[in-house]
């Protein structure tokens, strides 16, 4: 047996120099610590196994590491990242506390925290560079396509994410119609053997003589398949060759009634062996051990099978390919797969793994059993304490199966369709909607399912389809659940507002009105109750009627309330101008997110602090904060945004690049029906042109944007663009006239940031008689705030204005600081701007003031001073030279040309780093630095 598989490696390993050799080059790169990803896809049978052994015999000197997707296993979270990390856990110890308890929560070690997926993957990626120090590692996953959804995301997620580290991810996955796990690695395809080689191969197998066209029909139906090739021969032998036979319908079938016949011609205890061990994919020998005791045989029954090729004992039960665990497992009858896993059930420790306990017993359920159904719904308690809400809806989903009182039914195929949209899978969510039997729901259950179609909906494009939607569950939720009403309400206006023009949102938030009519606000008023009314006046009847209720509900969320009413607190922060509140609400609710692990609101969080951040001039920062929410969307299988980058880019001011990542992102927001994300894209176009002086497209751009005031804080900040645009084209009565909208969106605010943009926008049209005074004023009241974006661009339009006043020395003193404003923040735009305007004085630029920034050679001595065995934080090295860079003051594209990788690459660097050390700023990263000598 062992000499025909050599024979078969040979044939296919000679025929396939191409996959060959980029497992060799895989490897190669690891071995130097410039680790990566190779996904080999192809039918069953057709030699990724093959190529995944290569890999591993091309590794000496490799630590190996080993998981194999099972079907039957797809709804258990984390199963296969356990079996890969299982030998790397004696080293949870030396990885950051949070990560550790996220990884710990996510293979059942503890439940009183959350498995965020972020964490992790930030836990195995600190696990495999503490292992990488040691020596080179080689992960191989096979069976990729029964991957559980939860193993790989964060597979994905890590695999994506160690080109500086000495680690090699290779995958095994079947081309199954549908599937899209991976997405974005690198992948190859492995094709059929040529038919030369093909034919050598059957001639290799087969010793008896051979029938001509049945050889030739054979090579034709297996199409290259070289495991179909030497089953068929290994299972017909040389009369039924020679007499020509029918053959299955797929290569997979082909495959698998193989092992089936030769699983068929084993022993009885065997065989039983043989369907315990496949309906058990953990691979534990104790675990069979205890299982056969309870058979009544031992676990040297497996001596036949192990003779035949079909299974090895040893540390781990493991089964010589993939497909004979699902051909043992599929050729079972049902009755004895139920009694295979009804032994498992008893064999599995109650107290230990509780959970895949109540999986088995659940499996060997031939009817409805209440009891089973209701220890399913407690795994879904502990799934969903644990993060795991793939398998709280799994758990969930079969117990509604279990469940005989129908109406109970209904109410537990809710609670797995919510799980399952928490989750980030809403097609099934919808699945599981449409089983529920419409006839027995009652009014609650039907509004809340109607309320989770609504909210599937804007999760799944953030469209016009969501409002309505919702407005009818809060219509239905009136009488019977004033509270759940009030919140559904909230949704509705949260999503009326994203949907703005595509979603006849007006219309949608005076209907709301209406419905709010009939709930009325309890006494004392929550936080969401005084949000919910003052966002319907806002809508309603302007911002004057609304300011005092959003006041008071931004008070009331600094202190507590829900996490999913938080991203709207934060809109309406924005909407009074309120950069405080904005600054604590936007922190409450990342914070709240992370501890929580409610990764579907974490990504909105994180975008709102990016756009904070970039209000600040902290653009460097606020490209780490969208880089992490693009990693925690990658994580949790949630579409990107690409608003907050194409903000960014905005205000950096290349015009090729922006216009390029705006013009995608808008055509993408629309398709969506996102008109939210196409103002803000609008927004943006009209901040990059007005950076470089072309004021005919700001305008285009700026007025489209502003048509959406009403419905957007987004068209409110639009209004000084049209403004300043309007103004230097001469377009004076466009420009007052965006001057008093905006009026009327600042002056009921009264705060420092309202106020004075309000006063610099006004400056841009005055008389130069007051003009001095409102420009004075800007600057006063914005240097009381955060804001510094605007500020800046306040002594850029005042020393503008001098300039043309002939007051030359003014004028410089304003540009100069608004140059070195600007330039430090990576405006480029607006720096170059008023740089020409210093030119225009007869003045020059200053160097930008800052840190300190050290010479190459000096740099090289900086990083890492630390030895790289004893790096902080479970940092890497590559993470430590990005941190010593930043900390010097360089930004993303200049540590980038210092390292040879890109931006984007630093700024995932950065996200990792700021979760490692704890910090959230640069500053805070340069003290770790320095506290932690890894600088002078």
């Amino acid at each position: 047996m062992r000499q025909e598989r050599f024979v078969s490696r040979q044939f296919q390993l000679r025929a396939r120099a191409r996959e060959g050799e980029a497992v060799e080059r895989l490897v190669r790169a690891a071995r130097s610590g410039q680790g990566g990803a190779l996904v080999l896809l192809g039918e069953a049978g057709i030699g990724k196994t093959t190529l995944l052994a290569y890999a591993s015999d091309a590794a000496v000197g490799f630590q190996p590491l080993r998981a194999v997707g099972v079907e039957f296993e797809m709804d258990l979270p984390f199963a296969a990242l356990h079996q890969l990390c299982q030998p790397l856990l004696h080293r949870i110890d030396r990885i950051p506390g949070a990560q550790r308890d996220a990884l710990e929560a996510a293979f059942g070690l503890r439940s009183d925290v959350a498995a965020d997926p972020f964490r992790v993957g930030l836990a195995v990626l600190g696990l495999l560079t503490e292992s990488s120090r040691e020596s080179p590692v080689l992960c191989v996953v096979d069976d990729a396509q029964w991957l559980d959804s939860a193993s790989a995301r964060v597979l994905t997620f890590v695999a994506r994410r160690v080109e500086s580290m000495g680690v090699a991810f290779t995958f095994g996955l079947r081309d199954v119609p549908g599937t899209d796990v991976l997405r974005g690695l690198p992948m190859l395809t492995v094709l059929g053997l040529p038919e030369g080689e093909a034919r050598a191969l059957l001639a290799a197998e087969v010793l008896a003589p051979l029938d001509g066209a049945v050889r030739e029909r054979i090579i034709a139906e297996a199409r290259g398949n070289p495991l179909a090739l030497l089953e068929l021969a290994r299972s017909a032998g040389p009369a039924g060759i020679a007499g020509g036979f029918a053959l299955p319908e797929t290569v997979a079938g082909k495959i698998e009634r193989s092992f089936h016949d030769r699983v068929a011609a084993l022993p009885d205890t065997t065989r039983r062996l043989l369907l315990i061990a496949a309906a058990e994919p953990v691979g534990d020998p104790a675990l069979l051990q205890r299982a056969c005791a309870y058979l009544g045989t031992r676990i040297d029954a497996a001596a036949p099978a192990e003779a035949a090729g079909l299974l090895e004992l040893g540390a781990r039960v493991r089964f010589s390919h993939p497909l004979v665990r699902s051909a043992v497992y599929r050729a079972a009858p049902l009755a004895e797969r139920r009694a295979a896993h009804s032994v498992l059930a008893r064999a599995t420790d109650r107290q230990t793994d509780p959970d895949r306990r109540a999986w088995h017993r659940a499996q060997a359920i031939s009817g409805v059993d209440e009891d089973v159904a209701a220890e399913l719904e407690q795994s879904a308690q502990r799934a969903q304490a644990r993060g795991g809400l793939a398998a709280a809806a799994a758990f969930l989903d079969k117990a509604a199966v279990l469940t005989p009182d129908p109406a109970r039914r209904n109410e537990r195929l809710l609670l797995a369709a919510r799980a399952k949209h928490d989750a980030g899978a809403p097609d099934e969510a919808l699945s599981l909607l449409a089983a529920m039997d419409p006839g027995l729901l009652d009014g609650l259950q039907h509004a809340r399912s109607l309320r989770l179609r609504g909210q599937i909906s804007f999760a799944v494009q953030r469209g016009n389809e969501a409002p309505p939607l919702l407005l009818e569950a809060a219509r239905l939720l009136t009488p019977i659940d004033a509270g759940l009403a009030r919140e559904t309400l909230l949704e509705v206006l949260w999503t009326a507002a994203w949907a703005g023009r595509f979603g006849h949102a007006e219309a949608v938030v005076r209907a709301a009105e209406a419905v709010l009519t009939s709930t009325p606000r309890p006494q004392p008023p929550g936080g969401a109750d005084l949000l919910l009314d003052g966002l319907a006046k806002l809508f309603t009847r302007g911002l004057a009627a609304a300011v005092p209720d959003i006041r008071a509900a931004l008070s009331a969320y600094r202190r507590s309330g829900d996490i999913r009413a938080l991203p709207l607190a934060c809109r309406a922060a924005w909407g009074v101008w309120d950069d405080d509140a904005l600054e604590a609400l936007c922190t409450r609710l990342n914070e709240t997110a992370r501890d929580s692990g409610a990764l579907a609101v974490l990504p909105v969080g994180l975008n709102f602090e990016a756009w904070l951040r970039l209000q600040e001039g902290h653009f460097d920062t606020a490209d780490a904060l969208i880089q992490e929410a693009d990693a925690v969307a990658e994580a949790t299988g949630a579409p990107k945004t690409k608003y907050g980058a194409a903000f960014l880019a905005g205000w950096r001011g290349d015009p090729d690049q922006g216009l390029r990542l705006l013009d995608g992102s808008a055509r993408e927001a629309a398709t969506r029906g996102e008109a939210t994300a196409v103002t803000i894209t609008e927004l943006a176009t009209a901040v990059l042109h007005n950076g470089g002086g072309r004021y005919d497209a700001a305008l285009v751009a700026a007025q489209k944007a502003a048509e959406q005031v009403q419905i957007s804080a987004f068209g409110v900040w639009a209004m000084p663009e049209v403004v300043e645009a309007a103004s230097r084209l001469g377009k004076r009565e466009v420009a007052i006239n965006a001057a008093d909208r905006l009026s009327e969106r600042t002056l009921p605010c009264g705060t420092d940031w309202a106020l004075g943009v309000e006063a610099a926008t006004r400056a841009l049209i005055a008389d130069d008689t007051v003009a001095e005074d409102l420009y004075r004023e800007a600057i006063e009241r914005l240097g009381r705030t955060r804001i510094r974006v605007q500020l800046a661009r306040a002594h850029l339009v005042y020393g503008e204005w001098l300039r043309r006043q002939r007051r030359r020395a003014d004028a410089r003193a304003q540009l100069l600081t608004a140059h070195e404003l600007l330039s430090a923040m990576g405006a480029e735009a607006f720096a170059a701007r008023a740089e020409s305007e210093l030119r225009a004085t007869g003045g020059s630029r200053r160097p930008v003031a800052g840190p300190e920034r050290l010479t190459d050679r000096e740099l090289d001595v900086a990083r890492p001073v630390a030895p790289s065995s004893d790096l902080p934080a479970g940092l890497t090295e590559r993470e430590v030279q990005v941190l010593c860079l930043a900390a010097q003051g360089l930004r993303n594209r200049e540590i980038g040309m210092k390292l040879s990788i890109s931006s984007r690459t630093v700024g995932h660097h950065l996200a990792h780093i700021y979760d490692k050390t704890g910090q959230r700023t640069r500053a805070g990263v340069t003290v770790f630095a320095i506290e932690h000598g890894l600088l002078p």
